[in-house]
């Protein structure tokens, strides 16, 4: 499975063209289930209790709106908004918000690091412990995209330096954050019994945070 994703991720960030994003990583979501569903139940999946996901969701998606308009009006988090691909126009915007986010990367991710990922590894080894190597995964398939963070946006580029010693600090950031952000959601995908929390709290933090940086931008 963890080859399977390796794959995948260096498919779509270095050698697939740009249009078969979304198509290609829910064929990659489809397929991991489909392997995974061999192993595991559905609950144990997070794939059922869906009106208590959404009810989940939907608390998450208004307070994390909620902080990145916060966000917004602190002048060291703003700047943060500021970031050379959100390109475009209103059609960029659109695909990049309702399409490409939700459908090429929130499924995807969600489907592997919240659902599929923590199951088997909590069979051989219990839930936290599951959780936490699931996030470590989650974490490091933020590698590649981290490498050029420094030159698309100018925040990272001021924190982190320029140069390769920048790249690598931008990387472990990367890294890092995303792990600790793959914990708290497995303890939403848990404490709520399905992935559809995690799924609709994730496309609120990346759908509204390119809204908000579109926005400013704009």
């Amino acid at each position: 499975m963890l080859v399977v994703l390796a794959l995948a991720n260096l498919m779509s960030n270095r050698v697939l063209p740009g249009w078969s994003y979304v198509p290609w990583n829910l064929a990659v979501a489809a397929a991991i289930v489909l392997v995974a569903r061999r192993l595991l139940s559905q609950s144990e999946l997070g794939f059922g209790e869906w009106r208590r996901g959404l009810a989940w969701g939907t608390v998450l998606l208004v307070l994390t709106i909620g902080v990145l308009l916060l966000a917004l009006t602190m002048p060291a988090f703003n700047d943060m908004y500021h970031d050379r691909r959100v390109i475009g126009g209103t059609g960029g915007w659109l695909y990049q918000a309702f399409v490409r986010i939700p459908l090429g990367t929130v499924v995807l991710e969600e489907t592997a690091f919240r659902a599929v990922l923590p199951a088997l590894f909590a069979q051989r080894w219990g839930v936290l412990r599951g959780s936490l190597a699931a996030s470590l995964c989650f974490g490091l398939w933020h590698v590649l995209p981290a490498l050029s963070l420094n030159e698309v946006n100018p925040t990272a580029t001021r924190v982190f330096g320029d140069g390769a010693g920048g790249v690598a600090a931008a990387v472990v950031f990367a890294v890092v954050g995303t792990a600790v952000a793959g914990m708290w959601w497995c303890w939403v995908r848990y404490r709520s019994r399905s992935v559809l929390a995690t799924m609709v709290a994730h496309v609120a933090s990346n759908s509204a945070a390119y809204t908000i940086a579109f926005a400013v931008g704009g």
